[in-house]
């Protein structure tokens, strides 16, 4: 099986889907973005790069799956 990725940078990620780099740190990493799903820490190093399809992939799916959710103060949702 031969699977290859698009690894991105915070800022390359952020350029693509039209968020800020502070964003996808304080809010998506590690909440959404998950380490060894979404991005990994090559060599166990602190750089991070994101696995470009499987963030669309959750992008695509979480899009689909928000037909009628109304976002709360404290960052979760209310799905109505």
């Amino acid at each position: 099986m031969d699977t290859s990725f698009t690894y991105l940078t915070t800022e390359e990620l952020a350029a693509r889907i039209k968020y800020d780099c502070r964003t996808i740190r304080q809010c998506l990493k590690d909440t959404v973005l998950l380490e060894g799903k979404h991005y990994i820490k090559p060599f166990g190093r602190r750089k991070i790069l994101f696995l470009w399809e499987a963030v669309e992939q959750e992008m695509m799916a979480s899009s689909a799956a928000d037909d009628l959710s109304i976002p709360m103060a404290g960052g979760a949702v209310c799905h109505g």
